[in-house]
């Protein structure tokens, strides 16, 4: 007798199938935990509760606000993908966080307010 050579693949596809349906069935019994991370979610982007180490416009702390331009700046600022920025001018930051850079990341309208002045502040500071 020959083994036929479908018969493993369709096991797998049973298996595979039989697997989605339990994971889906798990999930399904979440609904109130889904639901509780949704309200928490809504309430932080309301200006609600912040999370901790987090910053909002009414309390901008520039070293925690000046996370997002680590990326490209370098974790000191003195420059990694993108040019050196600390120990820059204020005003030009704030102007370049409002107004952005043609062809760069730097977008217009980046930060503005309290956030860019905090940024601008707190990188101009430093050496």
């Amino acid at each position: 007798m020959k083994n036929n050579p479908i018969i493993p693949y369709i096991l797998i596809m049973a298996f595979g199938i039989g697997l989605i349906f339990f994971m889906s069935l798990e999930g399904a019994g979440n609904k109130e935990e889904i639901a509780e991370g949704h309200e928490e979610e809504a309430t932080t982007e309301e200006g609600g509760a912040a999370e901790e180490g987090g910053a909002t416009a009414e309390g901008a702390n520039g070293e925690e606000l000046v996370s997002t331009c680590i990326g490209c700046h370098g974790g000191d600022l003195t420059g990694g993908m993108g040019p050196k920025i600390a120990g820059l001018d204020a005003e030009h930051i704030k102007d370049v966080l409002a107004n952005g850079i043609e062809g760069t990341p730097m977008t217009p309208g980046l930060k503005t307010g309290a956030e860019a002045e905090a940024i601008a502040e707190y990188i101009s500071s430093l050496e």
